[in-house]
C-alpha cells in the first residue's frame, strides 16, 4: 500500500502542476494578438495588421477589432474571421469620423470568450473634403481681367489651404486652373482670371485642404455652382448670355416702362401707408395670433403607461441584447412617421417659392395643420410663414413651439413670432457652429441693441455657466399700438436658456445636467406666458428630446407613470422627425430612469436637518436613508475600456493608487512624444465647475518619474494656479518635492523650463511662485502653488483656502485650477466640489450637492470613500451659507422633481434668480 501511494502521489502532483501551468498560461497574455500596427489611414477608415497569438492551446474562432473615438469615447467593434494559418491578419475599420483620433485594439475570441486585448495603437483619420465654396459676384476693374468674389465653404476639417479657380470660354471644353493660397480665417476671398473680349466664360471654385496623413497631398472638395459671365470689350461684363445691339426704339421703350413703374410704385406706397399700414404694424399689445385649435391632449389617458415601479425593469429589457428593444420601438415610430407624411401636408406653404429660402434644411418642413401662422404683412406673399409648429405638452395644448435655428433671412420672422405668441422662454439646444458646420445664426445682439424688422431686442445680461448660458433680453415692438396696463411701454423680458454641451445628433455624456436644465428652464415660464419656444438646428432632434423629457417629468410628478412611446407618437403628428435618432430615444429613457432613481433615494428636508444636528449617530433611520442615497451617488462602475490608458503596461507605474484612475472620457491628455507609447498619459482628470466645463484638474502628488509629466500638463493646459493639499511637514518627505526650490535651480522639460521666483508663509498658508519659460520663444507662464498646512483640521481653514484660491485665480480664468492631494482623491474632490457649490449658491441661492457629487464620481470613480465624505459637503455648505448670510435649508427636490432633480439646498424664501 505504501508503494502504491508513493507511485500515485507524485503523479497526481505532476498533473495538478501541469493543469495550473496551463491555466496560468491561458491567463497570462498568450491569447493576446501580437504586433498590432497601422498600415493605412483615410478620412473614414483605418487599416490594421496583426499576428495571431502565440502558443494557442484552444481553438481560435475569430478576432474582434475595437475602435474608440477619443473625443466622444464611443466604441465600435467588428468581427474578423480567424485565418487557417499562422499568417498575419489585415483588416480595415470603416465608417469612422473624419479628422478624429481613435484608439484601436484587437482581441482573439477563444471558445466564445474574448482573450487578452492587444497593445492599443492610436491614429487620427484624415480630413474630409471641404464643401463647395459659393461664388458671390464677378466684376471687371482692369481690362481683360475678371475679379471673382467667393465665400468660404461652410464645412471643412482642420484648415483650408488652397482654392482652384476653374474657368473656360464656353466654346472650349477643357478648364484652365488658377491656384490661390488661403487660410481658414479668410471668409471672403477675391482673385482675378484673364479673359478676352466678347466671350462667355464659365467659372467654378474648388476648395482644398492639406491631408494630415500625407501633407504633400491635397484633399479637394466638389466644385461650386457654375457661374456664367459674358465679358464685353472695354472692361464690360454681365452675368448673362450675349445680347443684341440696343436700338433707339428699345431704349425709348425702356424709359417709358421705367417712368410708368416709378409712378405705380408711388401710388402703391401712398395707398399702403393710408389704408394697409396699420393692419399689421400697429399691433394691439395684448393680441396673440393663435390659429391651431386649443384642445387638451388625451394621449396620457390611453392604455400602456408604465408605472414608476416597473420602469427600471422596462428600460433594462429594452437595453438587453444590444438595445434590440429600443431598435424595434424606434423603427415602429419611424414606420408610422413614413405613413403619416401622406396624412399631413407640409408642401402648401413650406415649398412656395417665396418661402423656400426660409427653411434651413430641405427635408425639415412645417406641417400645414399645426404650423405657427404669423400676422400677415399686407401685400407680401408668404409673410405669415415661419418654419415652426405648435406642439402639445402634458395636460396642455400648444405648450411648446418647435422651430429651426433662425436664418439671417428669418430673424425678423422669429422675433415677430416671439412677440405675437407672448413668449417668455426660448430654449436653444445647439451651438452656432459645430464640427465646422453652421448650425444656427446669431439672432440676438452680441451686445447693446439690434432691430429685427419691427422688433427691437436689447441684451440686458448674459450669465455663462459650465453647461448652459442664460441671456436676459428686453424686446419691444417699434409700432405697438398701446402701452401696457401698468402704464409702462410695450417692453417685455425674454429669457434665452442656451444649452452649450449637447452634441448634434448625439446625446450628452450624463443626463443629470440635462435634467437640471430642463427643470430650470421649464419652471421659469410664467403660468400666463405663451408657449416655450424650443429650437436646435433643424428643430426636430434635440428639440424633440427636450420636449419629451419635460412632458414626461411632468407626467411622473402628477401621475407617477411614464408614456414615452405614446407621447412621441402624438407629437410627431405635429412636427416631423421629433427625436431624430435612436440614440436620442435611448437617452430619454436613461435620463428619466436617472430622475426616478434620484427621486426614490431622496433625502427629505426633515431627514437632512436631523442628520446635520446629530451627525455622529449612525443608528438612526435618517442615517440609513443617507447611506442608501450615497450608494446611488457612487453607483457608476467603470468598465475595462473606460480605463484602457490607465491600465496600459507602459502607464501602470505612473499611478500611485490603482483605485483612483482617470476614465478615458475625462482624462487629461499630454502632448505625445513620437515613438513613446503612453507618453500622452498622466493620472489626472478634468472636473467641471459652475462656470466652466474644464474648471479643475484633479491629480495625484507627482511621482519622481512623473514630475516632468506634471509640469508638461501645466504647460500644455496653461494652468497658473496649483492647490497643494498634501501635508507640508510629513507628506512632502514621504511623497517628494516636485518643484525647484532655489532661484538658481531650474527644472528642464522638452519644451519648457521651470524656475523658482519666491515663496511666502502667512497664517498657515504657503505660496510658491514660479515662471515656466518656453525653450523655443519668449513666451512665459506665471504659476503659483498655494498650500494649506491645516486643510482639514476645521471647516474655517477650508473656507479660508477657498477664498485665497478664488481671489488669486480671478486673474487667470483662461486656465484650469490644478488640485493635488496624495492620490488625486477625496481631499481634492471636496475642494473642487465646494468651490463649485459656493459659486452656484451665490448665483442661484441654491446648490445641487447630489448632482455635482455624482458628476465628480463619474469622472473620477473612487473619490468618495465613505458616506462621511459626502456628508461633509452638506456640513461645509451649511457653513458657507452662514458666512454669505444666505438662509437655507435642504430641499426635498428629488421627491417632487420640481427643482433640480438632485438633493440640494435652496433659500428659505424660495426665490429663484433665473425665473
Amino acid at each position: 500500500m505504501t508503494s502504491i501511494r508513493a507511485f500515485y502521489v507524485p503523479c497526481v502532483f505532476l498533473c495538478l502542476t501541469c493543469w495550473i501551468n496551463l491555466s496560468v498560461e491561458e491567463d497570462s497574455g498568450v491569447n493576446q494578438p501580437l504586433n498590432l500596427t497601422i498600415i493605412n489611414v483615410t478620412n473614414s477608415s483605418i487599416s490594421l495588421r496583426w499576428a495571431p497569438p502565440a502558443n494557442m492551446s484552444v481553438p481560435l474562432l475569430e478576432y474582434r477589432v475595437y475602435a474608440s473615438n477619443t473625443y466622444s469615447r464611443s466604441n465600435i467593434s467588428s468581427n474578423v474571421p480567424a485565418q487557417p494559418t499562422n499568417h498575419s491578419v489585415e483588416f480595415t475599420v470603416d465608417g469612422l469620423e473624419s479628422f478624429t483620433p481613435y484608439d484601436l485594439w484587437v482581441r482573439a475570441v477563444l471558445d466564445s470568450r474574448e482573450g487578452e486585448h492587444s497593445t492599443v495603437v492610436n491614429a487620427q483619420t484624415d480630413v474630409a473634403p471641404p464643401c463647395a465654396p459659393r461664388i458671390l459676384n464677378t466684376t471687371c476693374r482692369v481690362a481683360h481681367e475678371l475679379a471673382v468674389l467667393w465665400e468660404r465653404p461652410v464645412c471643412f476639417n482642420n484648415s483650408l489651404d488652397y482654392y482652384f479657380i476653374l474657368y473656360r470660354p464656353m466654346t472650349v471644353s477643357e478648364d484652365k486652373s488658377l491656384e490661390i493660397e488661403t487660410s481658414k480665417d479668410v471668409e471672403i476671398q477675391e482673385a482675378s482670371v484673364p479673359v478676352s473680349d466678347n466671350n462667355t466664360y464659365e467659372i467654378k471654385i474648388v476648395a482644398a485642404t492639406k491631408s494630415i496623413v500625407q501633407p504633400s497631398r491635397l484633399v479637394e472638395g466638389p466644385p461650386s455652382a457654375a457661374w456664367t459671365v459674358y465679358y464685353q470689350s472695354n472692361c464690360g461684363s454681365e452675368r448673362a448670355e450675349p445680347q443684341g445691339s440696343i436700338t433707339m426704339t428699345s431704349l425709348l421703350t425702356c424709359l417709358i416702362c421705367a417712368s410708368l413703374t416709378v409712378f405705380l410704385l408711388t401710388i402703391g406706397v401712398i395707398v399702403w401707408r393710408r389704408c394697409l399700414h396699420a393692419a399689421y404694424y400697429y399691433l394691439d399689445d395684448g393680441q396673440v395670433f393663435q390659429t391651431v385649435p386649443v384642445q387638451i391632449p388625451d394621449w396620457d389617458e390611453q392604455k400602456g403607461a408604465i408605472p414608476l415601479s416597473a420602469f427600471e425593469e422596462h428600460v433594462n429589457q429594452l437595453h438587453a441584447d444590444g438595445d434590440i428593444g429600443f431598435s424595434k420601438e424606434y423603427e415602429a415610430i419611424q414606420f408610422d412617421l413614413s405613413n403619416q407624411d401622406s396624412l399631413f401636408t407640409a408642401q402648401y406653404l413650406s415649398q412656395q417659392p417665396e418661402n423656400k429660402n426660409k427653411n434651413r434644411y430641405l427635408n425639415i418642413l412645417a406641417y400645414d395643420h399645426s404650423r405657427v401662422r404669423l400676422a400677415p404683412v399686407p401685400g407680401v406673399r408668404g409673410s405669415d410663414y415661419i418654419n415652426a409648429n405648435f406642439i402639445d405638452g402634458f395636460k396642455q395644448a400648444n405648450a411648446y413651439i418647435g422651430t429651426q435655428g433662425p436664418l439671417p433671412t428669418t430673424f425678423d420672422c422669429f422675433w415677430r413670432m416671439i412677440w405675437e405668441q407672448r413668449v417668455v422662454i426660448i430654449v436653444m439646444i445647439t451651438n452656432l457652429v459645430e464640427r465646422g458646420r453652421r448650425k444656427c445664426d446669431m439672432y440676438w445682439p452680441k451686445e447693446g441693441t439690434e432691430t429685427y424688422g419691427s422688433v427691437q431686442v436689447t441684451l440686458i445680461k448674459e450669465d455663462i455657466m459650465a453647461m448652459y448660458t442664460v441671456r436676459t433680453l428686453e424686446i419691444s415692438h417699434l409700432r405697438a399700438k398701446r402701452k401696457n396696463s401698468n402704464g409702462g411701454g410695450g417692453e417685455r423680458i425674454v429669457f434665452q436658456y442656451h444649452y452649450t454641451n449637447w452634441p448634434d445628433h448625439g446625446t450628452p455624456d450624463h443626463p443629470l445636467p440635462v435634467l437640471s436644465f430642463v427643470e430650470k428652464s421649464s419652471n421659469a415660464n410664467p403660468s400666463d406666458a405663451g408657449p416655450i419656444v424650443v429650437h436646435c438646428s433643424a428643430g426636430v432632434g434635440r428639440t424633440g428630446t427636450y420636449i419629451v423629457l419635460d412632458a414626461m417629468l411632468k407626467q411622473i410628478r402628477h401621475k407617477g407613470e411614464v408614456s414615452i412611446c405614446k407621447f412621441l407618437h402624438h407629437i410627431r403628428n405635429q412636427r416631423n422627425f421629433l427625436v431624430q435618432t435612436e440614440e436620442q430615444y435611448i437617452f430619454i429613457h436613461d435620463a428619466l430612469l436617472e430622475a426616478i432613481n434620484c427621486s426614490q433615494t431622496h433625502i427629505g428636508q426633515q431627514t437632512m436637518l436631523e442628520i446635520l444636528q446629530n451627525p455622529t449617530d449612525t443608528t438612526t433611520e435618517a442615517w440609513k436613508q443617507l447611506e442608501v442615497h450615497f450608494k446611488m451617488v457612487i453607483s457608476y462602475e467603470p468598465k475595462d475600456y473606460n480605463l484602457v490608458s490607465a491600465n496600459k503596461s507602459s502607464n501602470q507605474q505612473k499611478n500611485r493608487n490603482k483605485d483612483l484612475l482617470p476614465v478615458e472620457s475625462s482624462r487629461v491628455y499630454l502632448t505625445p512624444k513620437p515613438g513613446i507609447d503612453g507618453s500622452d498619459y498622466i493620472n489626472a482628470s478634468w472636473c467641471l465647475g459652475f462656470k466652466k466645463l474644464r474648471e479643475f484638474i484633479i491629480t495625484q502628488h507627482p511621482l519622481e518619474s512623473t514630475v516632468l509629466d506634471f509640469w508638461q500638463m501645466i504647460w500644455d493646459h496653461n494652468a497658473q494656479t496649483i492647490v497643494l493639499l498634501t501635508d507640508p511637514e510629513n507628506s512632502l518627505e514621504e511623497y517628494g518635492i516636485f518643484w525647484p526650490q532655489e532661484p538658481e535651480e531650474i527644472l528642464d522639460g522638452d519644451s519648457f523650463k521651470v524656475k523658482c521666483i519666491e515663496h511666502n508663509e502667512l497664517d498657515g498658508y504657503i505660496t510658491r511662485d514660479f515662471t515656466v519659460h518656453s525653450q523655443q520663444d519668449d513666451y512665459e507662464l506665471s504659476v503659483r502653488i498655494i498650500q494649506s498646512s491645516n486643510y482639514f483640521s476645521n471647516l474655517e481653514s477650508l473656507y479660508k483656502l477657498l477664498e485665497i484660491v478664488q481671489e488669486w485665480h480671478l486673474e487667470y480664468q483662461n486656465g484650469p485650477v490644478v488640485v493635488v492631494d496624495k492620490f488625486g482623491g477625496t481631499e481634492a474632490a471636496t475642494f473642487c466640489c465646494l468651490a463649485t457649490l459656493s459659486k452656484q449658491l451665490e448665483y442661484e441661492n441654491s446648490a445641487d450637492v447630489c448632482m455635482y457629487a455624482k458628476m465628480y464620481h463619474n469622472r473620477r470613480p473612487g473619490i468618495w470613500k465613505s458616506v462621511n465624505d459626502y456628508l461633509l459637503l452638506y456640513q461645509a455648505l451649511e457653513g458657507l451659507a452662514a458666512r454669505k448670510n444666505i438662509a437655507i435649508v435642504p430641499t426635498n427636490a428629488n421627491c417632487n422633481l420640481n427643482h433640480s432633480l438632485t438633493n440640494g439646498y435652496t433659500n428659505t424664501n424660495g426665490s429663484n434668480v433665473q425665473a
